[in-house]
């Protein structure tokens, strides 16, 4: 397999039918301009020592050069093969609620966004460990699989809005059960599940599924976002209103998230608008065991440039050789 680092330079070999253009164009204007002193097979004979023969083999040559010049530029490699790669580490799992109570502006912008950059941030100080990310509402679903790609998971991460699941509520028990179904089959011990969420209305048991997920080595922790005595939902310009037209406001259930994380062997943290709570979490999950962890990854490209501008350079040396008058050396002498 070859694989250009540069390949844009490739656009340069359209250069070379246009040298060939223009070398037509200005023998062309030559043979004009011999016309004018008589018959140009006369004029021929006055210039015995001009070959144009070697015009053209000057310029092929040059264009050879050009070509090999252009792919060196481009940077060709070889050598892609799948490498077998360990890392020690742990898997974690963030269930991010994306419900519409996450919208509430306890955190400046809001609650949503604020997780997001807290997560973002936690995934800029990740090493080895992998990582995956479940959105969760009235259902979930694995956002990103568990990964050490970081740049894949702040991609996604930027991807997510109140609008990623469409089913609205608050599945803490479902979203658990996810991020527990969704560890790679090589992990067994440093497993960890992180759940942020303001844990209200929540419509299935998540501290049973708490409970199980610990039973399986994992635990759970959880991420309390939001206020105690609540704030209102912003929603296309106005404040979410019930059925009964009184404003809904939404706040932190900090007992169901505490149940959660003492059922999963884990701990709780509320969020503060300066230390969101993932970093001492982290903290604690790095006191793990880490656990080796191996997958498939392409080596390193073997650079070729070097050959190609070596044959460059041969070609341009032989043009500059060729010249382009006849030689006054025969083979053989008459």
């Amino acid at each position: 397999m070859i694989n250009f680092a540069n390949a844009q330079y490739l656009l340069l070999l359209l250069l070379i039918p246009v040298f060939f253009v223009i070398q037509a164009v200005v023998l062309r204007f030559r043979r004009r301009r011999i016309s004018k002193f008589g018959d140009e097979a006369l004029v021929n004979q006055l210039m015995p020592s001009y070959a144009k023969a070697k015009v053209w083999v000057r310029l092929s040559m040059f264009s050879l050069g050009f070509f090999f010049f252009v792919i060196g530029l481009s940077r060709p490699q070889i050598g892609a093969k799948l490498k077998e790669h360990e890392t020690k580490g742990a898997e974690i799992m963030i269930a991010l609620d994306v419900s519409n109570s996450m919208l509430a502006e306890d955190y400046s912008p809001n609650r949503l966004e604020r997780a997001k950059l807290a997560i973002s941030r936690l995934v800029d100080k990740l090493r080895e460990d992998r990582i995956g990310l479940i959105v969760f509402a009235g259902n979930s679903f694995v956002q990103l699989p568990i990964t050490t790609d970081y740049v894949s998971a702040k991609m996604f991460l930027n991807s997510i809005t109140t609008e990623s699941v469409p089913v609205q509520g608050t599945a803490i028990g479902e979203a658990i059960n996810t991020a527990v179904r969704s560890f790679s089959a090589q992990s067994e011990k440093s497993r960890a599940v992180i759940v942020i969420t303001d844990g209200e209305n929540h419509e299935d048991d998540p501290v049973e599924a708490a409970k199980q997920a610990a039973e399986l080595g994992v635990r759970v922790f959880t991420i309390g976002v939001g206020s105690p005595e609540g704030k209102p939902i912003p929603m296309d310009g106005e404040l979410l209103k019930d059925r009964e037209g009184n404003i809904v406001v939404t706040r932190l259930d900090e007992q169901v998230l505490q149940d959660v994380a003492a059922a999963g062997n884990g701990v709780y943290v509320r969020a503060g608008n300066s230390e969101f709570g993932l970093n001492p979490i982290i903290d604690d999950i790095k006191k793990m065991e880490d656990e080796k962890y191996s997958s498939l990854v392409f080596e390193e490209f073997d650079e070729q440039f070097m050959y190609f501008l070596a044959i460059a350079l041969l070609f341009f040396v032989i043009e500059m050789l060729v010249g382009d008058r006849r030689s006054k050396r025969h083979l053989f002498n008459r």
